[in-house]
């Protein structure tokens, strides 16, 4: 595929969602897509929450004020923003449009809200794909087999799972994370066909312009 690219020329670079429920592998998805294609950069958001173990500042997050986060907001330095379980998180708008222009892809691991407010934003250069659980049972096995999180988090993370399963038909793609190797085969598919849709070959019409001179 970069051989054909190359022949055509630049591209414009795409925004990839990976949503779910927390639990369903979006993180672990997330983590082998960005060690296995070199053409994808995770986009670094911003948050009110603290810190948790090992996180690294500009790596993980880009940790910040309450009031700070809203200075951002009110100016327009984000491309979506929401609030979930009483934390803020952002994702700051310039150095995404720089990647994309320069035909660099970016990757977000956001929720629905933050799906809807960044298709409004991105347009054709959003592709959306939500990652459901293969059952309830096994989503709450996940979640308790982490062990990061007190019990009554877990419950409420169950609890909001619902909900935010009920806003799979908003996204461009569905697939469901029964077998994390295939899971990843399968977006690793979709990634590859949306490079290559017309619309995004910005180096075409100079292309084509050649083939017919």
């Amino acid at each position: 595929m970069s051989n054909e690219l190359s022949r055509l020329g630049q591209r414009r670079g795409l925004m990839l969602v990976l949503s779910s429920p927390s639990g369903a592998g979006k993180t672990t998805l997330s983590r082998r897509l960005l060690e296995s294609d070199s053409a994808i950069a995770m986009s670094v958001s911003v948050t009110t929450r603290p810190p948790r173990k090992g996180e690294v500042e500009g790596t993980d997050y880009f940790f910040v004020s309450s009031s700070m986060f809203e200075g951002m907001a009110r100016g327009g330095a984000f491309l979506e923003h929401a609030t979930v379980f009483e934390n803020r998180y952002g994702t700051p708008r310039e150095p995404v449009m720089l990647a994309l222009a320069k035909g660099r892809d970016v990757l977000f691991d956001i929720d629905w809200q933050g799906t809807q407010q960044l298709r409004q934003q991105a347009g054709d250069d959003l592709v959306s794909i939500f990652v459901l659980p293969p059952s309830h049972d096994e989503l709450e096995r996940r979640l308790r087999a982490r062990a990061q999180d007190e019990a009554a988090v877990v419950a409420a993370r169950m609890a909001r799972a619902g909900n935010e399963i009920s806003h799979w038909a908003e996204y461009d793609y569905v697939v469901i994370n029964d077998d994390l190797d295939a899971t990843l085969e399968k977006i690793r598919t979709i990634l590859a066909a949306e490079r290559m849709k017309r619309g995004r070959q910005t180096g075409i019409p100079a292309f084509i312009g050649k083939l017919t001179s």
